[in-house]
Order: C-alpha cells, then structure tokens, then sequence
C-alpha cells in the first residue's frame, strides 16, 4: 500500500467511525423499552417491541464495526496491515475502502463462506 492510499484510508476510516457513531446513537433511541402503560393498541405495542430488537441488532453490529473500524486505524502502520490473514498477500485496496476492517482477501473471504 502506497503512503496515499494509506492516509486516504485513514481519513475514510475515521469518517467511517463518526458515520458509525451516529448511528449507534441512533439505534440506541430506536431501543428504548416500550412503556406497558402507554396506550397504544395491541398491534401497535407488537410492532415497536419488533421495532426495538431490530434495532437492538443493529446497535450491537454498529459497535461491533466501530470496534473493529477503530482496530484498523490503530494497526494501520503496522507491516501486517492490509495482509491477508489467511494466505499473507495483500488486500486489495479497493476492498480495503469498502471494508477498512476487512482481515482477509476476496479469495480467502469466498472460501470461508
């Protein structure tokens, strides 16, 4: 990886956090605990505790990809970074802008699946 590719990176990375960021607060408002004495009809309290472990699930995976967001951009000067955990050739950056958290190569990725 190029000394630009590498700060284009990191600036997308750390957009990428503060994007995340967003929506985990987000999430969190979309998570709050449906009143039982709020009166809304039966099917209307079904569909926000629905509401609410959708948005649960989406909490949990958007902090899990700001962890993971967050990992990248600490090991980003390390000679591991952008290798494949799998076979050690490098990820391709393009792959790299779309998933900076990514740990494995396309090939390795469609194996694994």
């Amino acid at each position: 990886m190029t000394k630009d590719e590498k700060v284009q990176l990191t600036h997308h990375i750390r957009n990428r956090i503060e994007l995340t960021g967003g929506n985990i607060a987000a999430f969190k408002a979309g998570s709050v605990p449906v009143s039982p004495d709020n009166a809304i009809g039966r099917l209307t309290r079904m569909e926000a505790i629905n509401s609410k472990s959708i948005n649960e699930a989406a909490l949990r995976k958007a902090r899990t990809t700001r962890a993971l967001l967050e990992k990248a951009l600490r090991t980003i000067d390390s000679e591991d970074f952008g290798l494949c955990r799998d076979c050690e050739e490098p990820i391709a950056f393009a792959r790299l802008m779309a998933m900076p958290e990514a740990a494995l190569c396309v090939a390795c990725a469609s194996r694994h699946e």
